[in-house]
This record gives structure tokens, sequence and C-alpha cells, in this order.
């Protein structure tokens, strides 16, 4: 498989997907309609690269998918474009049954007509791989479980009912049309070029400044976090050697508290850099009121991928949430426009 479609290219597993995906000598044809959080500086790194092609447009545009598709003989398409932040979702869920639901469905006409003009060999290697979260299988206790493939879907947000939607419009079209997929889900990421609406750049950025650390509830949730560049590795094996019609977990086994990891960020970034004040950055966590709905604790058993594609995580969270604040640390010509533009810290997600 040589030549690959990404959808949400530019955004932060989208852009980790396409810089994997071109150095490894692919040719990756990125369609991001840039929203929010789609930046090209992401892709900065492999902006001219010979084997990339970026083309802004809408995942529902479908005359426009069908024509990359033949244009550009893919052999897969890697479907990441999303809208995903929780909190906007109680904001504004319509928007995210447009794009994940809508979209998906859309995606998928586009994709299977053209894989039905397909023969012999170029037939037999296309997929569609969809790219999920762990939150449509909802919340476990604090105490027990952890999420399998077979785990029924339970949503508790908007934004996960839309991504537990598009789930199943990607096995319908698989099972009513033939459609060869693949799907995964995946647990919370984090590194490089993470928009910083969530947890672990918006706390990176704000202890940085000396600002508030906004904790949701007593800060007990607990979340599985995986470093995005182990995901990107894992997706192109699901895409390439994953079995037709399966879905696989992935996730990073490293789960934390939501309070856990902001008193971790603050103990890195203390090593590193000092508050001109003196204080020590714990002294700036604030306990905030929780969010609707908010999940208790996600858990990913990568059991299944680790066995049967021979991945694993490489970055455990300590060397990799060291590697996210250097990062962060090292790039302020990154973040820096975006704070002072498009998204300066504020709370989203209140209304309940």
């Amino acid at each position: 498989m040589q030549t690959i479609l990404v959808t949400g290219g530019a955004g932060f597993i989208g852009s980790a997907v396409v810089r994997h995906l071109v150095g490894k000598g692919k040719r990756v044809v990125n369609l991001d309609l840039l929203t929010y959080a789609g930046n090209r500086a992401n892709l900065k790194a492999i902006e001219n690269a010979p084997n990339y092609r970026f083309v802004q447009g809408d995942i529902a545009d479908v005359p426009l998918v069908l024509g990359l598709l033949r244009d550009e003989r893919v052999e897969g398409v890697m479907h990441l474009a999303a809208e995903s932040h929780v909190d906007r979702s109680i904001d504004g869920p319509g928007a995210f049954v447009e794009t994940n639901v809508v979209g998906t469905f859309r995606l998928l006409s586009a994709a299977l007509e053209y894989w039905r003009g397909l023969e012999g060999p170029e037939k037999a290697v296309f997929r569609f791989h969809h790219i999920s979260t762990d939150e449509v299988f909802g919340d476990l206790p604090f105490d027990r479980g952890i999420f399998t493939e077979d785990t029924p879907y339970a949503p508790s947000s908007p934004y996960s009912a839309s991504k537990a939607a598009s789930d199943h419009f990607v096995r319908a079209w698989h099972e009513t049309y033939g459609l060869p997929v693949v799907l995964s889900n995946c647990s919370n990421n984090y590194g490089p070029y993470h928009f910083p609406e969530k947890l672990i750049p918006l706390v990176i950025l704000n202890a940085l400044e000396g600002r508030p650390l906004p904790v949701y509830g007593k800060g007990e949730n607990v979340r599985d976090w995986l470093y995005v560049d182990d995901h990107a590795r894992a997706l192109e094996l699901v895409l390439t050697r994953g079995a037709v019609g399966e879905s696989y977990n992935v996730g990073g086994r490293n789960e934390r508290t939501n309070l856990q990891v902001v008193e971790t960020i603050c103990d890195v970034l203390d090593a590193r850099v000092h508050l001109a004040d003196g204080r020590r950055r714990r002294e700036l966590i604030t306990f905030v009121a929780d969010r609707p709905g908010h999940d208790r604790r996600y858990a990913i058993d990568a059991t299944k991928i680790e066995r049967d594609l021979g991945w694993k995580a490489e970055e455990s969270f300590d060397t990799g949430l060291a590697r996210t604040a250097d990062w962060y640390l090292d790039n302020r010509w990154w973040w820096e426009p975006i704070r002072s533009g498009s998204y300066a810290g504020q709370r989203l997600g209140k209304t309940g």
C-alpha cells in the first residue's frame, strides 16, 4: 500500500500520522477543511516533500473526495477528520453530528463508489480505516474493569455519541455493502502539536505563564494516556495488516488521575524553568466545577493489537510527558499565535 488518503491530517493525531507515513516513503494526500484545530504549521517539516499533497476541503464533499480517490489511485483511506473536544460538544452538539456522523456517511459513500470501480489487485488491497475513541464505551468504575474490543457501546457525551454513530455506520458499510474496513479505538493522546484546549497542553501553557491550572471536580477522573507517535505507528499497522472487519483498541497502559497528570506537569516544568515569583507550580492548581456527564475512568486493553499486529507503546507516561513539555518549551512559534488568537485557554462546556 503506497498511496494513502488521510482525512483531518492537519489536526493533532492526523498530522502525526501524516508525518509518520511521509517519513516512511508513502505518498500521502491530506484532506483537511482547516477548522479551528486544523493547522498547516503542524506539517511544516514535510510540507515540501515530493510524496505529500495537501488539499483543503470537506469530507462531506462527495465529488471532491471521489475525484481525489480516482486521480491519486488511493489504496487506503485513514479517516481522522472529526470534531473531538467533549467540552465543545456540550456547547454545540450540532457540529459534531454534521462532521462526525453525516461527514463520515458521505465519505463512506465516496469510498464505496470508488472501491466498486476497482478491479483485481487494486480492489483487493484497498482498505478504509476509521479512527475512533475509547469514549464510545462510556465509563468504568474507578477500581475495576477495562475496555476490550467487545465492550458494549454506552456513550455519555454528544462527542462520544457522534463517534459511536460513525463507528456503526462504518461497520454497516462493511456488512451491507462489503466495503473492506478496519477500525481502531484509542485512549487519550498527548504530545507535540496538541491544540491547547485539551488537558495536557492547556496545563503546560498555563503553567509556563503562571496562570491558574483548572482541574475538574476533585481531579479523580482517570484516563489512559497514549503518546501520539506511538498511536501513529499503531494506525499504520491497523491499516496495512489489520484483518478486514476487525477493530483494534490502542492504549498506552498509562492510567493516571487528572490530578496526577497536572501535578506531574507542574513538577516537570519546575525542574526546567522557574516561575518569576518563585512559587511552585502545584500552588497554581485550582479545582473548578465538574463538567456535565464527566466519565469516571477509561482504560484500554491493547492485548489484541499487541498480539496480532506486534505493536507496543514505546513511551511511558513519564518519558512521553517529558518529551511533550520540552517540545512546548522549544516551539513557542507554534503555540503563541494560537494563545493570542483563536484560543486563549477559556473554559468551555459549562452548560448542563
